[in-house]
């Protein structure tokens, strides 16, 4: 099948590029691919919500702008901060027309306050903002005849050059599986977007769902697409100590926000001697200190003191960290909340520019799987929705203008080849994957996480090398399978991740090396 636009991910940004171009182009022709269920992905998990100046009397444009660069730690494109926060309200009204809603306070929005943010600007619908943000887009998207929903189709590879006799520069498309017809198929399209979020799964302690493997990332990888600041991983300071059905629980950062206390093992207030913003001090600054007063006091966990928060307030903000924390016998406000650091959300990816094109001609990537320059060396809090409703936009409208330019024709796209391997496989059983996943993700919390030492990043090399060579064994001698395809990028990301750290000199942001420290 051939379309004029593959849209790879139905997360925010996915969702939103693709409603913009079919409001925008109802002739354009799209089909949108779901790894899993079309609500399955990060978004559904973003419990905080979107950065926005609305009270112009105590906030401004300048003011959000001055809080995200000192976050990015003097490592954000400026020109990119300035376009995104201007853009903000644009993109935020857009979605309150198409249906969204928000916590209001009177008549007005309800503005929470997160960590590094020096205004309440926090847009936000009590603790489930991905999830109502995510259910109208799906809603909004099923409305358009013209978008095509493919759900339960993983991406094994994009089309490249390397699959044609023509060498343009350009992707065609991608080959993916279809867990319902059990075979690869492919997929040709004049533009072909990813919008598939990062890799936290790297990590054995994530705030992402399992499905966050970084296939995006690995297929651009193997098409040889620039890939930029991956080792800019941003831990999250406070995830819920003991995972839920093998998930991990995320405690939202408007917690901190709206009176919560960070403690240690001897009930400290160890914030306070770190930073004059204690609680709410930027993200990588909070996670590192509760990870040293972990190491340091031999502990599992810091506390979260949520006792100065009323418990109307939790029922009413944060009715899900409520009713979960019940339901494991921690009683809010009363009781506090055991909580770690947990990795979260890359700030690099395949980098772009101001539009979200990559490299290679007809790739774009929006949200978390793309290096825009927003986020520099941390992220700010609220700032990913923000950065995804921006650049699907752009994204949205060049893409637009580039199908009226010369593209190759209904033919040369026919001479592409299916898909030249082993065929599909649903059983996910194959010997030795899980186990390989679970070595990998132990090397990268242990080497390549918070806290890292030259030493720890070089044997972390020669253990996912190692690791790599396994993986490409069973892939060349066994069917592929989702899992087997997910171990298959994670590897790669890994390798190219710690590669990568390993060339910093310099500790910035999230990023930390022990022998970098003076």
């Amino acid at each position: 099948m051939t379309k004029d636009i593959l849209v790879i991910g139905t997360g925010i940004s996915g969702l939103t590029f693709a409603i913009k171009v079919a409001e925008e182009n109802p002739k354009t022709t799209l089909t949108l691919i779901s790894k899993s269920d079309i609500k399955e992905g990060n978004t559904r998990y973003a419990q905080g919500g979107i950065a926005v100046v609305r009270n112009l009397k105590k906030d401004s444009t300048e003011k959000h702008i001055q809080d995200t660069l000192v976050a990015g730690d003097g490592a954000c494109d400026p020109k990119v901060v300035k376009f995104v926060v201007e853009e903000a309200n644009q993109r935020l009204d857009e979605l309150i027309n198409w249906g969204t809603a928000f916590d209001k306070k009177e008549k007005n929005l309800d503005l929470g306050i997160e960590g590094g943010h020096s205004e309440r600007r926090i847009v936000h619908y009590k603790d489930q903002t991905g999830k109502q943000i995510q259910e109208v887009l799906i809603a909004k998207v099923k409305s358009f005849s013209n978008i095509t929903i493919l759900e339960n189709h993983t991406l094994v590879d994009l089309i490249t050059d390397h699959h044609s006799t023509i060498k343009k520069n350009r992707c065609y498309g991608a080959y993916v599986i279809s867990q319902e017809r059990e075979e690869i198929i492919k997929i040709t399209a004049k533009i072909t977007v990813l919008s598939t979020g990062g890799a936290g799964s790297l990590y054995a302690h994530t705030t992402n769902p399992s499905v966050a493997t970084g296939d995006g990332l690995g297929a651009a990888y193997r098409a040889k697409v620039l890939m930029n600041r991956l080792p800019y991983v941003q831990f999250h300071p406070t995830a819920l100590k003991d995972k839920i059905d093998g998930k991990v629980f995320l405690i939202t950062e408007a917690v901190r926000g709206a009176g919560g206390k960070l403690r240690n093992s001897a009930q400290e207030r160890f914030m306070l001697k770190t930073d004059p913003r204690a609680e709410l001090a930027p993200r990588d600054i909070v996670a590192r200190e509760i990870q040293k007063q972990i190491q340091e006091q031999d502990a599992n966990f810091v506390w979260l003191d949520g006792s100065e928060i009323p418990k109307l307030e939790w029922k009413s903000h944060f009715p899900t960290i409520y009713n979960t924390c019940k339901t494991l016998g921690i009683n809010l406000p009363k009781d506090p909340i055991p909580v770690v650091p947990a990795a979260h959300y890359f700030c690099g990816g395949i980098k772009v520019n101001m539009h979200s094109e990559s490299q290679l001609k007809g790739l774009y990537a929006i949200g978390e799987c793309s290096a825009t320059g927003l986020h520099g060396a941390n992220r700010l809090a609220s700032n990913s929705l923000l950065e995804a409703l921006v650049f699907a936009h752009r994204a949205a409208i060049n893409c637009i203008d580039s199908l009226e330019k010369p593209m190759p024709s209904k033919a040369f796209y026919k001479t592409l080849p299916e898909w030249n391997g082993d065929s599909y496989s649903r059983d996910n059983t194959i010997k030795n994957v899980q186990r390989l996943r679970n070595e990998l993700q132990e090397i990268m919390t242990n080497n390549v996480g918070i806290f890292k030492t030259n030493k720890g990043l070089k044997q972390a090399e020669e253990k996912i090398n190692n690791i790599y060579i396994k993986v490409q064994k069973l892939y060349n001698q066994n069917k592929l399978t989702n899992g087997l395809c997910e171990l298959r990028n994670m590897v790669s990301i890994a390798y190219l991740l710690t590669k990568q750290a390993q060339e910093i000199k310099q500790n910035k942001g999230v990023f930390y090396n022990h022998n970098h420290a003076r």
